[in-house]
């Protein structure tokens, strides 16, 4: 990635098109160099295909992962999506996003001393990529069983128990909110790992198969009610994700040029032209996740002159990796810790830093203040559960749904999954296999009522 030098244009404040629509596209490119064939087959033949694989066990979706490397390194990479797409569906976005260092790769039995782990994630990139690219079909529908389920959310949990149903034979319609399908894939993911509107294709994928119906624009608890579903569907599951941001709690928070990350990159996901989307030319981001990566790194893509990202605790408490951590200090990102927000400085009405109170021992209660004119809370997400009526009829734990291993909630007849279960790592590839736990346990309760 080129990260094209800061245009000292003198905007203050929020501004757009700090950088001209060319620089920002440079900008906005692969995160990684996807692989060739033969760079793909050299890598490939690197693996030692264990019998008792352990990337295989990091794997929240079980792929057989030596088993598909085996298939690209006899050159049949179509094979190999076949047994990806098989265990996980949406394996084109997690080859792209997972965090795979600490998953397969961080598992990786060569992931020791001098040597390095397989290229587990860009391998099945690779394949994915090869079967899209030859609009490889993959799945086909089992006889109809004449049952219906109901699906609240087109994200990644959703469209996986609904993929899963829709091959066994069951009909599915999905209530999405929101006017396009993919969930946190088409509107948390950082604009530079999902480039050539790849959520949307694998939407398509999942869609291909028939028997699923996608109803936009039906938000649980305003345009549709969880009784109406009952009543509609032989079964319900809740793939509905987490609301708006978290609340920093601290005085100024609501001044403008607070916002929160998520919308920040949903913004910048949905504009026709990234040189257009606001960004201030001294941002501060508020979290240690990868929300707070993906937000501070696209600042500094979009012309931001300073970005510094504050967590209040130590680099290995972060959620997002040492290596995403290197990746966004490469990108020109600062990144402080151990203090924490306690107050947004705004002068007439506008921000123009953010105090911090230090969390480590060494130094606790010191202060200092950082100047901004932008501040980005990554903190985490609210649940929605209230607002969509659902508080009253199920058991929550911080508002999140529990679920039992099925992923069967408290509510006779309705499943969930995702990132509004208790107990969650937000991750799509988990969400994936909430999905699929849960199509199974369906399709279990509707052909032995």
């Amino acid at each position: 990635m080129e990260l094209i030098a800061t245009s000292h244009n003198g905007k203050p404040g929020i501004a757009t098109d700090r950088l001209s629509e060319e620089a920002c596209a440079r900008n906005f490119c692969e995160m990684h160099t996807p692989l060739e064939k033969n760079a793909a087959r050299v890598e490939a033949e690197r693996c030692y295909f264990c019998f008792d694989a352990p990337c295989t066990e990091a794997c929240p979706t079980g792929i057989d992962i030596p088993g598909f490397i085996r298939m690209i390194a006899n050159g049949n990479p179509i094979g190999a999506a076949g047994l990806i797409l098989d265990e996980n569906i949406l394996g084109g976005t997690c080859a792209r996003a997972c965090p795979v260092e600490t998953l397969c790769e961080g598992a990786c039995v060569r992931n020791h001393g001098d040597d390095r782990a397989v290229n587990i994630g860009l391998l099945q990139r690779y394949s994915v990529d090869q079967a899209f690219s030859q609009k490889t079909e993959f799945f086909s529908r089992t006889a109809s069983s004449g049952k219906s389920v109901g699906v609240v959310g087109a994200g990644p949990a959703g469209l996986a128990c609904a993929h899963r149903l829709a091959t066994l034979g069951h009909n599915v319609v999905i209530y999405e909110a929101r006017p396009k399908s993919g969930g946190l894939n088409e509107y948390g993911l950082a604009a530079y790992k999902m480039l050539n509107d790849f959520a949307q294709r694998e939407v398509d994928l999942v869609l291909s198969i028939g028997g699923i119906d996608v109803k936009h624009g039906m938000a649980l608890g305003k345009d549709i009610t969880l009784e109406e579903l009952r009543k509609r569907h032989d079964a319900v599951f809740l793939g509905v994700g987490l609301g708006g941001g978290a609340s920093l709690g601290i005085s100024g928070e609501d001044a403008p040029g607070v916002m929160d990350a998520v919308a920040f990159i949903d913004n910048l996901r949905q504009s026709e032209r990234y040189s257009g989307v606001p960004v201030g030319r001294q941002v501060v981001v508020i979290g240690g996740g990868m929300t707070a990566i993906d937000a501070a790194v696209q600042s500094r893509l979009l012309g931001a002159e300073e970005v510094t990202l504050v967590y209040r605790r130590g680099p290995e408490a972060m959620k997002a990796s040492i290596l995403e951590q290197e990746f966004a200090k490469i990108r020109g990102i600062t990144i402080r810790y151990w203090a924490q927000p306690s107050a947004v400085v705004v002068e007439n009405g506008q921000v123009t830093g953010v105090e911090f109170e230090t969390t480590n021992e060494a130094a606790k209660g010191e202060t200092f203040t950082l100047p901004a004119d932008m501040v980005l809370k990554a903190i985490g997400q609210s649940p929605h559960t209230g607002s969509m009526g659902a508080d009253a009829s199920f058991a929550l734990d911080g508002g999140r749904f529990i679920v039992n291993a099925d992923r069967m909630t408290s509510c006779e007849g309705v499943w969930a999954g995702g990132d509004c279960i208790a107990g969650g790592d937000d991750l799509t590839v988990s969400a994936v296999q909430d999905g699929k736990v849960a199509a199974k346990a369906i399709h279990l309760t509707l052909s032995n009522p």
